[in-house]
């Protein structure tokens, strides 16, 4: 008589559901697995762009038509050395140009898997790393434009270049626990992404990407706007030789309490998501 393979059986008490060890085991697995979430964000660029000459190139095309037209102008109207301007806004663009790319799509990163998510027991953790893979490759396109700049401009950072290194890892993990707080909070309440969409679009004018922050005559309120500090501690190294300690502060301020409302999330309510999406 032939015999089935039994089926795994799964057991949670509900007084002790241990939400912190599942949600740890979450962030383990998927971190492991980082190599499935780094393929599947290749695959939704190949699919993005499917048809197209010139590929994810095309960000890169609009991001210089934007840096050469607005760079013309406003050196104009704001009176600034072009050539001490043009790699402000060339750096201040394509770093913003990430930021605001990651942020919308942190609030669908979980909605936009509902299939995989009801039907396979991946962990959330893969789905918000194929988001910021996604986005990061996607940015990666328009890092050589910056050297073109650089190059035309004839301004070349010091070594102090290294600096924007742990910026960019501050930039990852903010990315990261944006895409496991929106994802979740927006796959419960689904008018909120429409909400982040236009803060996102408040905070452009409200950061100092196309205008320098010299020009206000309190620089120092810009701390209380959180995409600034994640915006200098990148751009500063690269264009203006160095970031202030109050920046960097600043800036580990935020993203320790980013990740810790993302984590308290996480953990209280990552097991609903399935019944969310």
């Amino acid at each position: 008589m032939q015999q089935t393979a039994a089926l795994p059986t799964y057991h949670v008490n509900a007084r002790a559901p241990q939400r912190g060890g599942r949600a740890m085991a979450d962030l383990a697995t998927g971190f492991a697995s980082w190599r499935l979430a780094w393929a599947l964000a290749r695959l939704d660029l190949r699919n993005r762009y499917r048809g197209s000459v010139i590929g994810p190139f095309w960000v890169t095309l609009s991001t210089a038509v934007m840096v050469v037209g607005l760079g013309l102008l406003y050196s104009q109207l704001l009176r600034q050395d072009i050539t001490l301007y043009l790699p402000h806004l060339a750096v201040s663009l394509i770093i913003w140009n990430t930021i605001a790319a990651l942020v919308p799509d942190a609030t669908t990163c979980l909605t936009s898997a509902e299939g995989v998510i009801r039907q396979l027991p991946l962990p959330l953790t893969t789905h918000a790393l194929r988001s910021v893979f996604r986005n990061a490759l996607s940015a990666a396109h328009s890092l050589p434009l910056i050297l073109l700049v650089f190059a035309a401009m004839g301004h070349w950072p010091g070594m102090e270049f290294l600096l924007a290194i742990p910026g960019l890892v501050l930039l990852g993990i903010n990315a990261m626990a944006a895409s496991l707080f929106l994802g979740m909070v927006c796959a419960r309440f689904r008018d909120i992404g429409q909400i982040v969409t236009n803060v996102m679009q408040l905070a452009f004018f409200m950061t100092p990407v196309i205008w320098k922050a010299d020009l206000l005559s309190n620089p120092s309120l810009l701390l209380l706007n959180p995409f600034y500090p994640m915006l200098e501690v990148i751009r500063g190294p690269l264009v203006e030789g160095g970031v202030s300690l109050a920046v960097w502060g600043m800036a580990l301020l935020y993203t320790a309490i980013h990740c810790g409302l993302a984590a308290t999330f996480f953990v209280r309510f990552r097991s609903r998501v399935a019944f969310w999406v």
